[in-house]
């Protein structure tokens, strides 16, 4: 995909004008100092930019419509340096459509003890400032993350920077356009969904497109830029022999380079960022596409397999979410069960779709016959993703809304070589055993495409969900399946009354 733009996150502070010119030069100052700390975190997604000392509504309601404009700005980080009156905050933060971080902190780690006065403490006063702020949040409802400490602490930062990723996944579902390349699975529940509610909650627009659409771009791929592609695929990977030129299975990798090409083609020029394929809808393709997806989704492309949609949204707002981070996001299905007492595994693929970033291994590229589509046999990435910790998260429309769930997973790897699987996999631990997992996503409807990310941990996704105000369950260490079927109840009388009944 093209290069991310630079994104922001706008640095908010609030006084008073009681406090005269002098006292307010030195919110300015030490709140620049703060907004500079912000900006030296490492692991900090996007730029931290300082704005003016807000001192009355006006300005207040100005600056936050302005930062709804601002395609730039992904979401703003508030602190009550003084004691800012919270009725003036009541316009802007009711106008304000960007996600909002509260920064409990203050200046200073230390407390200079002997040296403490009035001006100190008139200066030093987010003690009981930010607690104004908090209550005119609770009164109004705003969703937002609060963050309490001091910035040079890793811990702080570490948490902002969760609450900055799940910024830019929001913001990238805002404007996503996501291409269905035909209908999803015929008879399959979950995969379907309400797509004009997905993009009054998230902003995404998924509409379908002919596959033969695709197929006549596909058609006209020119052998030249085949022939580079191939050339690329011979320095990236291990190709099985009979796919290297002049071998008997050459043409099929050359057709699953024009596949995709084909599909970037398409995917770029009408500005989509995910995708859904679906083998039972393949027109004139003579293969399932398997290695384009997969090296699409090493891209960051979003994708479901058989017209699941909801994944591919999710998936690319993972992708975005990662961006920068180890560990690799994948589109991800679990597929059978290790489950001999004591050692309870997942193995999970796809019939193609895995993507690369999983793993640091040299993936091989290999063609097999795929039992299913009545295609010809397709070119793949074969791998086994590495080991480590992860979460799998699912999203399912139950009618009413939207509901993401997650499991806590640790990869590892298989107990046996898998020299007869011909896809790529990866085997996992879910927490706190498989079968409460199991039984816990069971409960919850949780859908069987999913995503695995070894790059995103459950506050960046809490943190999403709260931004575009969508359902949440986690199955961790700690669930049993008692107390997640009582939060199940509970989540769904809240959201019920939240929304209306």
């Amino acid at each position: 995909m093209t290069s991310v733009p630079v994104h922001e996150v706008w640095f908010l502070t609030g006084s008073q004008g009681l406090y005269g010119p002098e006292t307010l030069d030195q919110v300015a100052s030490q709140s620049q100092a703060i907004a500079a700390r912000l900006a030296a975190v490492a692991d900090l997604p996007v730029e931290v930019v300082w704005k003016p000392v807000l001192l009355d509504a006006g300005s207040i309601h100005r600056q936050m419509l302005d930062a709804n404009s601002d395609p730039a700005c992904v979401g703003v980080i508030a602190w009550m340096h003084t004691f800012s009156p919270a009725k003036m905050w009541i316009a802007g933060l009711d106008a304000l459509r960007k996600p909002l971080l509260h920064l409990h902190t203050q200046a200073g780690m230390e407390l200079p003890w002997s040296s403490i006065d009035m001006d100190f403490m008139n200066l030093n006063q987010a003690a009981h400032g930010d607690r104004e702020f908090g209550y005119i949040q609770t009164r109004l409802g705003v969703p937002r993350k609060t963050v309490a400490g001091h910035v040079e602490s890793p811990v702080v930062a570490e948490r902002i920077a969760r609450w900055a990723r799940a910024a830019l996944g929001r913001n990238e579902l805002s404007h996503l356009k996501l291409a269905r390349f035909g209908d999803n699975m015929r008879d399959v529940a979950v995969t379907e969904g309400d797509k004009v509610e997905a993009q009054l909650r998230f902003g995404v627009s998924v509409n379908t497109y002919g596959v033969n659409d695709l197929v006549a771009v596909v058609d006209q791929v020119a052998d030249a830029d085949i022939d580079k592609l191939v050339a690329e695929y011979a320095d990236t990977y291990a190709v099985a022999p009979e796919l290297l030129p002049g071998a008997d299975r050459h043409d099929s990798l050359r057709y699953g380079a024009r596949v995709e090409l084909g599909i970037r083609q398409f995917l770029t020029s009408g500005g989509f960022g995910a995708f859904t394929t679906n083998f039972e809808d393949l027109g004139g393709l003579r293969q399932l596409p398997g290695l384009a997806v997969q090296r699409l989704m090493a891209d960051g492309y979003g994708f479901g397999g058989e017209g699941d949609w909801k994944t591919s949204v999710l998936l690319r707002a993972m992708k975005t979410m990662a961006g920068g981070l180890p560990g690799g996001t994948s589109f991800m299905e679990d597929y059978t069960y290790h489950l001999v007492p004591g050692e309870e595994k997942i193995l999970g693929a796809h019939m193609l779709e895995v993507c690369p970033t999983i793993t640091t291994q040299q993936p091989s590229l290999e063609v097999h016959p795929l039992g299913i589509g009545g295609r010809e046999d397709p070119v793949r990435l074969r791998f086994t993703a590495d080991p480590g910790p992860g979460v799998v998260a699912g999203l399912s429309d139950l009618g009413d809304r939207f509901r993401l769930t997650v499991n806590e997973i640790d990869v590892v790897e298989p107990d046996e070589a898998l020299p007869l699987l011909p896809v790529a996999c990866a085997v996992w631990e879910p927490r706190p055993s498989l079968s409460t997992s199991a039984e816990s996503w069971l409960m919850a409807g949780a859908p069987h495409h999913t995503v695995l990310s070894k790059a995103v941990g459950v506050e960046v996704l809490e943190d999403f969900a709260e931004m575009t105000g969508t359902e949440m369950v986690t199955i961790d260490a700690d669930t049993t399946p008692r107390s997640f079927q009582r939060e199940l109840r509970w989540n769904a009388a809240y959201h019920r009354l939240a929304t209306g009944l």
